[in-house]
């Protein structure tokens, strides 16, 4: 069953260094355990999870807009590095330490890119996209999807131009058409629905340009040295996920040391919402 998933506790912006704000949301204590998260595809910092639970855990969630996203100033050109190099500059700001961060959907390379950098102490991978550029899924990607991945690598900036012609209203009728029934369900139904298309609107309030950014930036060569990741990292699948790695995060998972991977029997790609307390609780 869908958890409810209401309006942030509290919001702001923090002026980063070099002057950008990264824009940002909060559920539960603000004393709590800080924990992060990376929200998914076209989506801000309005959409968290398990604010239900998130007292009985002592968990601070913290949720980010990337660059370009929500409340967060645009950063043309930026990178996954970037993104690590920002939240580091979040964390010790606002004194958070080493927090844990869960990444979900679109937002796992984000989060992957924070675990390599060192910036976090823990990892959820929840519903997340794979590097499908990864010559492993040559032949596993239905042709077009194949055909803006080599896009994505080849021309980044064709495919961004590609992209920026997606809308909030295009972004849910795309997730609509390729989640399996369930998670069709669990998205339509209210309050959720509500909440999820007032993110994707607040995503791309600023334009489309943030989503096609990192759009480019997840469906590319990701860069990022997993093998160096010292922390500990979990990913979670639903095993009738059809939409975010061909082989539900096996191959990602055995590149990461000692990654856990959970397959959940039942459940598509709507698992942060659905099996949030699991996924919490291991995280914390």
């Amino acid at each position: 069953m869908i958890i409810d998933t209401p309006a942030p506790v509290r919001t702001g912006e923090q002026r980063l260094p070099d002057g950008r704000l990264l824009g940002w949301a909060e559920w539960g204590p603000a004393g709590g355990r800080p924990v992060l998260l990376s929200p998914g595809a076209a989506t801000s910092r309005r959409l968290g999870f398990g604010a239900d639970i998130l007292d009985g855990l002592g968990v601070r969630l913290v949720s980010l807009d990337r660059p370009g996203l929500g409340a967060s100033t645009p950063a043309p050109g930026r990178t996954l590095a970037d993104f690590a190099a920002d939240v580091r500059a979040f964390t010790g700001l606002r004194q958070l330490g080493r927090p844990a961060m869960a990444g979900n959907s679109q937002g796992a390379p984000f989060a992957l890119a924070c675990a390599a950098d060192g910036v976090i102490g823990a990892l959820s991978l929840v519903s997340a996209a794979d590097e499908v550029a990864d010559p492993r899924f040559a032949e596993a990607l239905p042709p077009e999807l194949r055909r803006l991945v080599d896009l994505a690598v080849a021309e980044p900036a064709a495919a961004e131009a590609v992209f920026a012609d997606f809308s909030p209203q295009a972004m849910w009728d795309l997730v609509m058409a390729g989640s399996p029934a369930g998670d069709v369900a669990a998205y339509t139904r209210e309050p959720f629905a509500s909440a999820y298309r007032e993110a994707l609107d607040e995503a791309f309030a600023q334009g489309p340009a943030g989503y096609a950014r990192d759009t480019v930036l997840a469906m590319g060569r990701w860069g990022i040295d997993l093998a160096s990741i010292a922390i500990p990292v979990t990913l979670w699948y639903g095993a009738d996920d059809t939409g975010h790695s061909p082989d539900l995060g096996a191959g990602l998972a055995s590149r990461i040391p000692g990654a856990v991977r959970h397959v959940v029997p039942g459940a598509g790609g709507s698992l942060l919402w659905t099996h949030a307390g699991e996924i919490l609780r291991e995280l914390v």
